[in-house]
């Protein structure tokens, strides 16, 4: 690489004796150099050259002299490394220059040798400077990329790493979730195309900090969609628990916004939530060109397919039997085996509640009436059509009592 240097001095012999020492260096391209005769001409020369490298400048000049030139440098957002050079080397202007920002100091005459030497030590000082300037903005880049997915602390720890340490593709034990919208594409299909990016981008922006939040990680975003994972890329003993804790402000959250959209005459339709827990195939899957790090593999599915389950059962958030047990703490009532599509094996489903909710004491007759259906007795109708008379509002007790006034039997259920 060729370095680019700017003499400054009034000397009228400097310019010669200059290119007659580096020749060599000119030649063989290592060094370019240019001069000006003082410090108002050295900054007109670097507007015109912002390349150039560093300058080597005399104190005592004309118009502008070169103490006066350093400050003016230092000031500039791309400060040059500078070498004051000049026959007044007592200790007031070396210090005076040093707390300028001069990188160096060498007195008059010149020593050639000694100077090659210093240009060199600040040649080597630039790169430095440039190097870390490089990886400054390639971890920049790399965090805006990575923001994309994981919370602010998580991005910058996995940028400051610069080697794709914990976004390699493995299988981890994640808990997935999954949420999208009712009516999403109706709404597509009728509101015009500002309105709806503007519901969108607030919609999946609120839904995301909420992850972030949690420490949670967005591996996808499909239209109205996300895909949410919990233990990656790195460890989360508590993910189970984390991920239901992020379901239900995800899902108050979502409350909110439909209510207030509402205020305003649009339908925004209700966000469905399936969780569940499992390994997956996690990690960057774009390669070197894209950064895409998401996840693939059946336990994916699965918290797609509790997901629509919302539809038929009712309610809002559906979780799997694994997230039930692993969450710490976990409070909800039975759902039933749910023969998802694409499933030969039944698979136990539960509804988080809320502290409120799990309290409420319609929720003790609920488990009292589950109860009964699971175990084949006929008096769980009944109980489900009194609860359902007593809180209409309760979409799963509902949900329950058309079933078993359609002929079923027990807590095993087909599902579209």
């Amino acid at each position: 690489m060729t370095a680019t240097i700017l003499f400054v001095d009034d000397e009228p012999d400097l310019e010669a004796l200059v290119l007659q020492k580096f020749r060599r260096q000119i030649r063989d391209g290592d060094v370019d150099i240019m001069f000006a005769r003082d410090g108002l001409e050295a900054l007109q020369s670097l507007e015109h050259n912002p390349h150039v490298d560093m300058v080597v400048s005399d104190i005592n000049m004309p118009r502008m002299d070169g103490l006066s030139l350093l400050a003016k440098l230092q000031e500039a957002e791309d400060k040059k490394s500078t070498i004051i050079v000049s026959a007044y080397g007592d200790m007031s202007n070396i210090r005076t220059a040093m707390n300028r920002g001069a990188f160096d100091f060498l007195t008059k005459p010149i020593d050639f040798v000694d100077l090659e030497a210093t240009i060199s030590k600040t040649m080597r000082h630039i790169e430095m400077l440039r190097e870390v300037r490089r990886r400054q903005m390639e971890a920049e880049r790399a965090q805006a990329a990575l923001s994309r997915h994981f919370s602010p602390e998580l991005a910058k720890r996995l940028a400051a790493s610069g080697d794709g340490e914990g976004i390699e593709v493995q299988w981890r034990d994640v808990a997935t979730i999954f949420t999208d919208i009712t009516g999403f594409t109706s709404l597509v299909e009728t509101a015009p195309p500002e309105t709806l990016g503007a519901l969108l981008s607030e919609y999946v922006g609120g839904m995301t900090e909420i992850v972030f939040a949690h420490e949670g990680t967005v591996a996808k975003i499909i239209g109205d969609a996300l895909l949410v994972l919990f233990n990656a890329p790195g460890d989360q003993p508590d993910y189970a628990t984390r991920a239901v804790a992020c379901a239900h402000d995800l899902d108050a959250w979502a409350q909110d916004f439909c209510a207030r959209q509402k205020a305003k005459g649009v339908s925004f339709g209700a966000t469905r939530i399936g969780i569940h827990v499992g390994p997956a195939l996690v990690g960057n899957f774009g390669g070197n060109r894209f950064f895409d790090y998401t996840a693939y593999g059946d336990s994916i599915n699965i918290a797609a397919r509790l997901e629509a389950a919302n539809k038929q059962l009712g309610t809002r958030i559906c979780v799997s039997a694994g997230v039930a047990k692993a969450a710490e703490n976990f409070q909800g009532r039975p759902v039933g085996e749910l023969m998802l599509r694409g499933r030969s094996e039944p698979l136990q489903a539960f509804e988080p509640l809320t502290q409120a909710r799990f309290d409420a004491p319609e929720t003790a007759l609920y488990s009292e009436a589950f109860a009964k259906m699971e175990a084949g007795d006929a008096a769980a109708m009944p109980a489900f059509a009194a609860l359902v008379g007593m809180h209409a509002d309760d979409s799963l007790a509902g949900f329950h009592l058309k079933r078993l006034l359609n002929g079923a039997k027990d807590i095993r259920m087909q599902l579209d």
